[in-house]
């Protein structure tokens, strides 16, 4: 058709490019007519887990941080136009959590590479989660949490936090409007008490960490996790215990570690020290003295250049995507991003780079919410027909069954509804400045 697509990592990268999700995002893409390329970033994360695969080459370093996309795009423009005599006509990226970096650092690096960009929860400053992900370590560490206790901070959120759209439908339009003190709004256990139907002051002011994100010298660093992300992703990281932060915030076993702090072990440990230190221990990290100690990998990594003036100019369209139940990566890095981009290229930028966030979406899928929409159709009508999105229509499918839709809306709108009809039909929710 005309077109190329391409799409991305997870983590660390390295995924074995016959890998079946990546088999399936790849065929999905051949039956409509794209040409497709992809790339591990030039390591088997099967031999090299983690961020170990700098142990064999440290240029692999710079081959994940950015260079590799790059290069592929350029190798597999030169193959298309070899074999079929003509040179692409549109080219697309399409892809969440560190692809979504990847498609950001396609946008501010490398400009000429795509026409339209899709970047669902990008992981986009790496340094900064990083250093999250210890901060709420280190809080947690002192005051363990149970699935059991998640599920009930969960319903108190909520309970708490669910009408102050306006609207009692099980979502959250966006949990920064809810006012919630973990101490006050969750049930305290009595003095000497500690079971799965409350919550001691330690654990009350650990989830409040949590909530509230690392500091530094006294100043907030970087954002923390929202309230309604404690119980939507069971199925993610393994355990059945239906709370999103278990698995991806707390371990479920005293033996294990973990998602976030082990990507965040493995950053500091391979990435950011050089030469390696495998036996680094992020516990030891200080918040007010070793913030600097990022800075060299921040700037090769890190997606979060604001300038985006010269993607704008070639006639690139950024379409950018977060759940705000995400318990992998804080979604406000994403409204901190694009309010920056905003303030940066001024009152016009949502002609070319517009924010959609999914209230109950999870990590890049899954959730209670709609999580389940078509950015595709949505870049390419934008890029080729001008047809900047007013909204996109998402879907909640349980067991093959639509149960809800609602209009996803350009930030900062909300979906508000009309007051008539079913709160399960799109139809009757209109985009509104809220």
């Amino acid at each position: 058709n005309g077109r190329f697509y391409m799409f991305g990592n997870g983590g660390h990268a390295g995924e074995a490019l016959d890998d079946p999700t990546r088999i399936a995002q790849r065929d999905a893409a051949l039956r409509i007519g794209f040409a497709v390329a992809q790339t591990n970033t030039g390591h088997d994360a099967r031999k090299e887990p983690g961020a170990t695969f700098v142990l064999s080459n440290p240029q692999k370093a710079i081959d994940y941080a950015y260079r590799a996309v790059h290069l592929t795009v350029i190798t597999a423009k030169a193959v298309i136009e070899d074999y079929y005599g003509r040179k692409v006509n549109k080219s697309y990226w399409n892809s969440c959590s560190n692809g979504g970096r990847q498609g950001l650092i396609e946008a501010q690096r490398f400009p000429d590479d795509f026409d339209g960009i899709v970047a669902n929860a990008p992981w986009l400053d790496q340094t900064g989660f990083t250093v999250g992900a210890i901060w709420n370590q280190k809080a947690l560490s002192q005051a363990p949490l149970t699935p059991g206790k998640m599920a009930l901070v969960a319903d108190r959120v909520m309970a708490k936090c669910d009408a102050v759209d306006g609207l009692k439908d099980g979502l959250i339009d966006d949990p920064r409007k809810c006012d919630l003190d973990p101490a006050r709004d969750v049930p305290s256990c009595s003095p000497g008490t500690d079971n799965d139907s409350c919550l001691t002051p330690a654990q009350a002011a650990a989830i409040a960490k949590v909530y509230r994100g690392p500091v530094s010298n006294g100043k907030p660093f970087f954002p923390g996790f929202e309230p309604g992300s404690e119980a939507v992703m069971p199925n993610l990281f393994g355990g059945g215990t239906g709370s999103g932060w278990v698995n991806a915030i707390i371990s479920s076993q005293p033996d294990q570690k973990s998602a976030d702090f082990s990507l965040a072990e493995n950053t500091m440990r391979y990435l950011v020290f050089k030469p390696p230190t495998p036996d680094y221990d992020c516990m030891t990290f200080d918040f007010d003295r070793d913030i600097h100690l990022l800075q060299e990998w921040s700037k090769l990594a890190d997606a979060k250049n604001p300038d985006l003036s010269k993607f704008r100019k070639r006639g690139g369209k950024l379409l950018m995507t977060y759940g705000w139940a995400d318990a992998i990566l804080q979604p406000g890095m994403g409204v901190n991003y694009y309010e920056q981009a905003l303030a940066k290229n001024g009152p016009s930028t949502p002609e070319f780079f517009r924010l959609f966030m999914v209230p109950g979406m999870a990590h890049c899928s899954g959730g209670i919410g709609c999580d389940q929409f078509d950015a595709m159709t949505a870049i390419i009508n934008w890029v080729e027909k001008g047809e900047a999105p007013d909204s996109i229509l998402a879907k909640r499918v349980v067991d093959g069954q639509v149960l809800r839709t609602r209009p996803l809306c350009p930030y900062p709108k909300v979906a508000r509804y009309t007051g008539k009809g079913s709160i399960d039909d799109a139809a009757n929710f209109r985009c509104v400045t809220p």
